[in-house]
């Protein structure tokens, strides 16, 4: 799918976003996660033990490989990731890092970065009409950015609360199992 002919549209009604967030329920906690944000934000940077939560929280069978880098590794590119002006820096610099791919740079920038991101994943895609890409490239993730911010502005909810509408509802509604 070419990425201009992506068209995300909303398959519940927008008024149903904070209802359906309500009911969101993952398999492990975020709270931890949620935690961490105020001294990420000081620090300026995401330590190995944070990254490796962040992972495993995102995809557990894949988080493993998020050991693989070191301490400095992980502080240095996420200091990139938080200070970089250039959006596709902040998202692509992520993946540099071992057990980390779109999905879970998504994760990284949507909890630690001071600007609203969603989380890109196919539970998200599948409620705003959207197929999981072959291969994430940046255009496809910023567009998704972009139709994201707009809708939580319009709405009025904050990023978090659409990120668990979106999942949510795919996980109330989709048949068809990705991934």
């Amino acid at each position: 799918m070419h990425w201009m002919a992506m068209n995300p549209l909303l398959k519940f009604e927008k008024y149903e976003i904070p209802i359906i967030a309500r009911r969101y329920q993952y398999q492990f906690s975020e709270t931890e996660l949620i935690d961490m944000k105020d001294q990420v934000s000081h620090r300026g940077y995401l330590t190995k033990g944070q990254l490796i939560k962040i992972a495993f929280w995102k995809a557990p069978r894949s988080s493993k490989h998020a050991i693989k880098n070191s301490e400095e590794y992980v502080s240095e590119i996420t200091r990139l990731a938080f200070k970089s002006q250039n959006e596709r820096v902040r998202i692509e610099v992520l993946n540099l890092l071992d057990g980390v791919s779109w999905p879970t740079a998504s994760v990284i920038l949507h909890l630690f970065h001071t600007d609203p991101y969603p989380i890109i994943d196919f539970r998200a895609l599948w409620s705003v009409s959207l197929e999981v890409p072959k291969q994430y490239t940046f255009d496809f993730w910023w567009t998704y950015v972009n139709f994201c911010r707009l809708l939580a502005n319009k709405t009025g909810v904050d990023m978090r609360t659409l990120d668990r509408a979106l999942w949510q509802y795919s996980k109330e509604n989709q048949t068809t199992k990705i991934q």
